[in-house]
């Protein structure tokens, strides 16, 4: 039988200022559960991240969580959507974690630490230290600004075109699960 795959999901620890933002969240959690994926994500029951995390498990999905230490506090915990909760060191473990157990990665809107988990999985995708499929789901255009900037990087001569056509930008949540259904791995650069 084969393994489940899981997806990893980086998202804000805010709901943002558009409803958008939480439709979108709602509905790819709902979608990551009946498309029979499990979910691995930061651990938080706030803001989009829990969103996703609780709509995912109410709809069959085995759902980790990945706290640092640090972040193990009450506000953040303010009640369980995950099936278990794993309690690590630090944020490179966190990381780490769950990079692992990702089998495709799934960028919401977010802040800072959305930005820095997807650009160090982009860049490991682009050294060659994994295949697996990078969505960014670009809920009211929430992501264009950096696409432009990426195209910006290849026309200047800093990233290759294949590198960036390897990450999949979906405007709804049924394009996530559409991307990682027909997913095959790139073939990439060898690496740098």
């Amino acid at each position: 039988m084969e393994k489940k795959k899981t997806i990893c999901t980086f998202s804000g620890s805010s709901l943002g200022q558009r409803e958008a933002y939480t439709r979108d969240a709602a509905l790819l959690g709902r979608l990551i559960g009946e498309n029979n994926f499990d979910l691995v994500y930061g651990g938080g029951a706030i803001g989009l991240m829990g969103i996703v995390a609780d709509e995912a498990k109410k709809h069959g999905s085995f759902v980790l969580g990945v706290l640092p230490e640090s972040m193990n506090k009450k506000e953040v915990r303010v009640k369980n959507v995950e099936s278990e909760l794993l309690i690590v060191k630090d944020m490179h473990e966190r990381k780490r974690t769950m990079y692992q157990r990702g089998d495709f990665f799934v960028a919401l809107p977010g802040g800072i630490g959305t930005f820095e988990e997807l650009m160090e999985i982009f860049t490991w995708k682009q050294l060659g230290y994994h295949k697996k499929g990078i969505v960014l789901l670009n809920t009211e255009n929430y992501y264009s600004s950096l696409i432009q900037q990426f195209e910006r990087a290849v026309s200047d001569g800093f990233l290759k075109e294949e590198v960036l056509s390897s990450i999949c930008v979906a405007q709804k949540p049924e394009d996530v699960l559409s991307y990682i259904n027909g997913y095959k791995e790139e073939k990439l650069p060898e690496k740098i």
